[in-house]
């Protein structure tokens, strides 16, 4: 690929721009999307969870039916985090400063200070709070930022987490990226890294040449790396792949963060379906322009190991070598990357390669993604 695409990074001051990669400004966020807030099992009944999200501080909790609410978590009063205070009855949220209360709605539904005769004041509907739309879907919650109507069927499809076997399922994880969420994406959109960020465990030295492959359908992105007859990783060998054969990464790109990869390996020269692997759950949600959400997890398919305490084992070592490679090799590479980006004294132009079409692909949709946002 010429190094002449058009793609800059940008210092934070000058982002925002068509084109960027990796730029800090919150102008790149796309608010009228889905994102992730938390996993179903995070968000426990008659407790209050707080998050940032796209700059925005949220507060979610479980009504007295089951369903998820989400509000603003900054009371109108005197703007103290709602989720500092307590969980009333009737899906009330009490302030923890001067007892305001809202309902799960985000209206002000009690002001304790007024007239003594009644108990109560006047409310104000500059009292009233935002409230975010949510959706529980494939063992996660999702809200929607923006202003426009949600629409559900934007979420992406992630059922292999609603049928799957508890045993083939790894623990779901979370790490706090000090970096801005493109830089991740790029990162998992470009799987060329894992020959050398990840030698051994989830690449190797073969898989480099790999055949490079990159589709779009609809505003999906999917790039493919096909490699023939070549070491397997530990990570496949552990699934019980074989010490050589063929194998592939397929990885996907739902706008704006969210990502999905089919990895896995088969006797060299048979079809595909005679091969195990997982797959890996990718999502990312920005929490501020510096600040990423990124919770992960792995679904097994084709299994090939049999027993109870041999593949709740193998769970577990999926589950710690993922952690090991995105929180010890990953994370410091692209927290880095974001530092070195801040440190420029003026706009960046990669020098891109073969392996840079997928990232520069999804670069394009979110462009025209955030530019639509704003309509």
């Amino acid at each position: 690929m010429a190094d002449d695409v058009g793609v800059t990074w940008q210092r934070p001051a000058e982002a925002g721009g068509a084109g960027s990669v990796g730029a800090a400004s919150e102008t790149r966020f796309v608010r009228n999307a889905w994102y992730v807030a938390l996993w179903s099992h995070e968000l426990v009944a008659g407790k209050l969870a707080a998050r940032t999200i796209l700059n925005e501080a949220v507060l979610l909790f479980r009504r007295a039916d089951g369903n998820v609410a989400a509000m603003a978590d900054t009371c109108s009063h005197r703007f103290a985090p709602l989720s500092m205070g307590q969980l009333l009855p009737g899906d009330r949220v009490q302030c923890p400063y001067h007892g305001l209360e809202f309902g799960a709605d985000g209206r002000c539904v009690h002001n304790p200070h007024g007239h003594q005769a009644h108990g109560s004041g006047a409310i104000s509907a500059a009292a009233h709070l935002r409230s975010y739309p949510v959706v529980e879907r494939h063992r996660l919650i999702w809200i929607w930022m923006g202003g426009k109507t949600p629409d559900p069927g934007k979420i992406p499809d992630y059922s292999c987490l609603d049928s799957a076997d508890p045993l083939h399922v790894t623990e779901p994880g979370y790490l706090l990226m000090q970096a801005h969420y493109e830089l991740v994406v790029d990162n998992l959109l470009d799987l060329s890294h894992i020959c050398y960020l990840h030698a051994g465990l989830l690449g190797t030295a073969d898989a480099v040449a790999a055949e490079i492959s990159m589709v779009q359908t609809g505003d999906t992105v999917t790039v493919t790396r096909r490699s023939a007859d070549a070491a397997m990783p530990s990570m496949l060998r552990l699934m019980g792949a074989g010490e050589r054969g063929d194998q592939w990464t397929s990885i996907s790109w739902f706008p704006p963060s969210c990502l999905l990869l089919d990895f896995g390996g088969t006797p060299t020269g048979a079809p595909k379906a005679d091969g195990t692997g997982y797959l890996a759950i990718h999502l990312l949600t920005p929490e501020t322009a510096r600040t990423t959400h990124y919770n992960f997890t792995a679904v097994r398919f084709n299994v090939r190991t049999e027993g109870e305490a041999a593949n709740l084992e193998i769970r577990g070592e999926i589950a710690a070598g993922r952690r090991f490679a995105f929180a010890e090799q990953d994370q410091p590479v692209i927290e880095a990357q974001q530092r070195r980006m801040d440190q420029a004294v003026g706009p960046l132009k990669p020098v891109l390669l073969a392996i840079d079409a997928g990232p520069v692909q999804y670069q394009r949709v979110l462009d025209r993604l955030v530019r639509e946002d704003a309509f």
